[in-house]
């Protein structure tokens, strides 16, 4: 009698790193954009810490019929491949912030997905499939996202007034 083993090997998933900081990272790929653009009093920085993080902080205002603070990230042609997640390695300070892909920068729309953040150093996976269509608060008609690359990603936080501090480590998607 023959004996034939098999093994079988989990498959294991890849993680693509959009952005990873450090001490040396250059922000020039970075933009703050407010609610100035529309009037708005709000404010917010992108700077780098000591350690070598992101630090994403400011004030969320709703004077002047303003109401949020986001940075963005300029990645034109960012592939995505047969990715499924984001992975935001994060210190939150108990605010919900959200992810937005725009697959080209000149859309108007965003795909968006909202995740809250503990205040603790943490990992949040977010499921491309559940970022919605978006324009200006708006839900808009058309399909979750399902493309295959991306021109930029933001952060995003608003619809209330409150001061934030989000502390990123890394962005990667698997």
């Amino acid at each position: 009698m023959k004996c034939i083993l098999y093994f079988i090997f989990p498959l294991m998933m890849i993680n693509t790193t959009l952005i990873d900081f450090n001490s040396e990272t250059e922000l020039e790929d970075w933009t703050i954009v407010n609610d100035t653009v529309l009037g708005g009093v709000s404010s917010s920085s992108i700077e780098l810490t000591k350690d070598g993080h992101a630090n994403f902080k400011g004030k969320v205002s709703l004077e002047k019929n303003g109401g949020f603070a986001s940075v963005r990230y300029n990645c034109p042609d960012t592939k995505l491949g047969d990715t499924t997640k984001a992975l935001l390695r994060i210190k939150g300070d108990g605010n919900e912030y959200q992810l937005r892909f725009k697959e080209t920068a000149s859309d108007g729309h965003s795909y968006i997905i909202a995740f809250p953040t503990s205040g603790e150093w943490e990992t949040v996976e977010l499921e491309l499939a559940e970022m919605v269509p978006s324009f200006k608060g708006r839900q808009l008609n058309m399909d979750n996202f399902d493309h295959t690359f991306i021109d930029e990603l933001s952060l995003f936080i608003g619809n209330e007034e409150l001061s934030f501090d989000l502390l990123i480590d890394k962005i990667e998607l698997e």
